[in-house]
This record gives C-alpha cells, structure tokens and sequence, in this order.
C-alpha cells in the first residue's frame, strides 16, 4: 500500500473575553503551526471566546456570527496564502433567535467546503448548552479536503459512537473533535485523572473500531473557576496516541501521519466486513423495556 502521510496540527489555547483579541492571537498559532509543516490545522471548540455556557446570559448571543461572518472571511484569506485546511469551530448564528454550535471547514484554497453543527447538546452543571444552541440538522458530515477526507463532531458529540460510526461509514479518514471540557478548580485530582482517562480512552475506542485517526483537541486555561484540561491529543487507526500536549499549558503542534493505515488496519480487523447490519434496529430506540 502507497504511503499517504499528511501533517496534522492542533492549536489548544486558552481565551480572554476579548473575541478580537483570541482570534489574532489563534491567527499567531496557526501561522505558528503551519510553519512547523502543518496541512490540515484544527481549532478548539468556540475558539475565539470564552466558554460562556457556564451560565445562562442573554447577552453572550452577541457573540453569534454567521456562517460567512468576518471570522470567517478574515481566517479564508489566511488559508489560501498558507495552502493550509482548517477545522474552525464557532457561535453560528443561523437567524433571528436559532443558533448553534458549530464548525466550518476552510479547504487550502480559501473556500469553505462546509459547516457541521453540534447534534448532541449537553444540559449540566457548567455547560448550559440547551439554553444558547439548537442541535444540528443536517446530519453528520465528510469533507472532501485538498490534503484528506474529514469529519467533524464536537464536544459531546465524542461520547457517542454511533456519531464516529457514521462518519467513518461515509469516509472519513480523520475524526477531528474540538472540545472545552475540564474540571472545577479544587477537584480532587484522583476524579481528575478518572475523567481525562475516560475522554481519551473513548476517542482512542473510536479509532479502533472504525480504523481512522482521530484528533481531540481541547481548550486549557482557567474561565470561571472551571480549569479546562487541555491534554489535546493524536491518535492512529491502532488508538496509539501519537502526541499528548500538557494539561495547563498553550500548545502548538504538527505531527505526521499516514492515512493508507486505514487500509492496512481494516485489512486485519475487518470490522467494517462483520457488521450485523440486520441486527442493529434497536439501538435507535431510546430505551428497550
């Protein structure tokens, strides 16, 4: 099998609540980034502002742009002179009053290939996203990239495999997640350690099971006394983590690798070929009595 490597760069950062300020700032990191070799660069969830669902405010709507929105004007022009694909999650709005969480996938000639908003909202202590985001309607999604095929899902959506199977069964040969999860400050550092093995162990599950690389790359930084946790991270087809960033600090990073392992993975686990298609009916029921 011919080798098909590609640079992977992941930005994790941590934000003020100066949305201009964030956005040069990431601007910085992702020249930064390119210039370390990276082709296909991913952002974290909301990455130009603060991570504003800790609380329900009417007035964090404001942060809201559209689709083709200055932001995401100002971040095609920087694509197309870097020759670079970028994963840019953000606050759509949609309309008057319909918003949602969301990522637009910027191809290395300046122009957007698509949009992916968010289809499983959290409601819980601290992220309030019920109260700010619609759930996406368009289904889940593949992006056809000068550098690869890509798929998005955000944040929540990472816990649920149904969202990675789909993505992989339409082609996708990265699974991009842009998160901002992290821990109240003052948590017990042993409930820490359980809940970041947890994430990554479920992003690690997905490669494994549908044999495709995934890249998890979260905020870090301290916003309303919740500490996010950074530790954004790399993986191959085999779940073998290829690169860790640290857990408090900004991070920067390009890393290689060979998407023809997809190919070589599925070729000994079969998983795709063994599926009971038949068999699956009830997992789109709620609950089985």
């Amino acid at each position: 099998m011919a080798e098909n490597k590609v640079n992977i760069g992941i930005v994790q950062t941590f934000c003020s609540d100066n949305k201009v300020d964030n956005t040069q700032r990431t601007i910085k990191l992702i020249r930064d980034t390119a210039e370390k070799g990276a082709r296909i660069i991913c952002l974290q969830e909301l990455f130009n502002t603060l991570y504003f669902c800790i609380e329900e405010d009417y007035n964090q709507f404001d942060l809201a742009e559209f689709q083709d929105g200055p932001t995401a004007q100002e971040l095609s022009k920087l694509c197309a002179q870097l020759k670079i694909v970028l994963v840019v999650p953000y606050f759509e709005k949609r309309t008057a009053g319909l918003y949602h969480n969301s990522a637009i996938v910027i191809d290395a000639d300046g122009k957007i290939s698509g949009n992916y908003r968010k289809q499983h909202i959290p409601d819980d202590p601290g992220y309030y996203e019920k109260f700010y985001f619609a759930p996406g309607d368009e289904g889940y999604k593949v992006f056809d990239t000068q550098y690869g095929k890509i798929s998005v899902l955000i944040c929540w959506d990472q816990w649920y495999p149904e969202a990675s199977r789909i993505a992989a069964l339409k082609g996708a040969e990265i699974i991009f997640y842009p998160t901002a999860i992290g821990w109240p400050v003052g948590q017990d550092e042993r409930l820490n350690s359980k809940e970041y093995n947890a994430w990554q162990t479920i992003i690690k599950s997905h490669a494994v099971a549908n044999g495709v690389h995934t890249v998890a790359v979260n905020r870090t930084g301290v916003e309303y006394d919740n500490q996010f946790w950074g530790g954004s991270f790399i993986t191959d087809p085999f779940g073998e983590v290829l690169f860790q960033a640290p857990y408090t600090d900004e991070t920067y990073e390009a890393i290689e690798v060979d998407l023809s392992q997809t190919e070589y993975f599925r070729r000994r686990w079969p998983f795709l070929r063994d599926r009971r298609t038949d068999t699956y009916k009830p997992v789109t029921k709620r609950f089985i009595d």
